[in-house]
């Protein structure tokens, strides 16, 4: 027998279906995110009062800040985006730990000394510190020891300013678990009650690079998004996954199977707003991850970035829409010609400034239907309005 396809007329947004997720989030739809950094983190916040099943793919690949430090000690993915996007899904309200949440996102002041550092993180371990004395046992022994297994393992002279305590536990407790993250991850999740699952894309230790339309090739995700460095001065034509900062060294990844699983059982699949490239690209490198996307009979949309994203520079709207199916589509058997990876794009023309308009034949040629709707409010401007998106993005579940 033949599987029957039902489809329904949509609302949006529809008042009825969010009232319905808002009185049993426990129940709301696993709304699938691919994404990296803290683009998507004042969604999440919104998102977790209507369901605790979102799903956050993210991006382990950032080689900049505080995060660079631990990679370079330890070999490792990067956890920090990893670790902002738990703590914005976390239960913060006085039902979930809060004590422990305090002590997750707290960040060590970059104007003292790393001696002075170095002994608050050791009155953390022992567990006299304010931050980790406030939190009650057993909870407080099982955080202080694995910022002890980070402890044991510190290179000499290495550097906490503005480290963040989160990620310390983190990467203890990768340390403690043979170098795995789910374990951690899990845990984690655990400690401070996320509404939602958190995964990184792959478990892999490696970096991004990109071709340059000038013909330089550039590595390193903190040179790519012009945050740290000054922005490109050329267009990106090609993104690859490499082993090291030190050289062009072509990785191959393959994605988790679990991460496949779920976004081929997602009830939507989002491509959310955030650093093109490092942040979403980077999340389609990995092979399984575009036929997955195939294989989801879910709908899925894509939501452009807003004003200007450095990694964008000199790509209008259609190119990115062209672009985001290239790389789906490269994972992608040849013979399933018919496969569906993208359903729409949702964008606020009014209110919205956007990198050009989108081309009606093309979106047609391509059976995308595009969704113009009040996205951005006038307290967001010029911002999308998180209150309004995950409306959007609900009703379309």
């Amino acid at each position: 027998m033949k599987p029957i396809k039902i489809t329904r007329t949509v609302k949006l947004p529809d008042p009825l279906r969010i009232l319905r997720y808002s009185k049993a989030p426990e129940l709301g739809p696993a709304i699938l995110f691919f994404s990296g950094g803290t683009a998507l983190n004042s969604v999440s916040r919104v998102l977790k009062n209507f369901t605790y099943n979102s799903i956050h793919i993210v991006t382990p690949f950032d080689s900049g800040g505080s995060s660079r430090r631990l990679r370079q000690a330890f070999a490792m993915p990067a956890i920090g985006d990893l670790r902002s996007r738990l703590m914005t899904l976390a239960d913060d309200t006085v039902i979930g730990n809060p004590e422990v949440y305090q002590l997750f996102t707290y960040r060590f002041p970059s104007d003292e000394s790393n001696d002075a550092l170095l002994q608050q993180l050791e009155t953390m371990i022992r567990g006299i510190h304010p931050l980790t004395a406030s939190i009650t046992n057993p909870m407080r022994r099982l955080i202080c020891t694995q910022i002890g297994y980070f402890w044991d393992a510190m290179p000499d002279g290495f550097d906490l300013r503005g480290a963040s305590i989160g990620n310390l536990i983190l990467c203890g407790g990768y340390l403690n678990n043979h170098k795995h993250l789910d374990p951690i991850i899990f845990l984690f999740s655990k400690l401070v009650e996320v509404h939602g699952t958190v995964r990184a894309v792959v478990k892999d230790n490696l970096h991004l690079a990109a071709d340059l339309m000038d013909g330089s090739l550039i590595i390193g995700q903190h040179l790519l998004t012009g945050k740290e460095t000054e922005p490109l001065s050329s267009p990106i034509k090609q993104l690859h996954l490499c082993k090291t900062l030190d050289g062009f060294n072509p990785a191959h990844a393959i994605a988790l199977k679990k991460n496949q699983e779920l976004i081929r059982e997602a009830d939507l699949i989002c491509f959310p707003p955030g650093s093109f490239y490092t942040s979403l690209i980077a999340n389609l490198l990995p092979e399984g991850v575009g036929s997955a996307v195939a294989s989801s009979d879910c709908p899925k949309v894509y939501i452009p970035n807003l004003g200007t994203d450095p990694e964008q520079i000199g790509m209008d709207m259609n190119q990115l829409v062209e672009t985001l199916l290239r790389y789906l589509h490269r994972d992608v058997d040849r013979t399933n010609n018919g496969a569906r990876l993208l359903d729409f794009v949702l964008i606020d023309s009014k209110h919205g400034s956007y990198a050009s308009r989108l081309s009606d034949d093309l979106m047609r040629d391509l059976g995308i239907q595009v969704i113009d709707m009040t996205l951005i409010s006038e307290r967001s401007a010029p911002h999308y309005d998180a209150d309004l998106l995950v409306a959007a993005l609900l009703s379309l579940t």
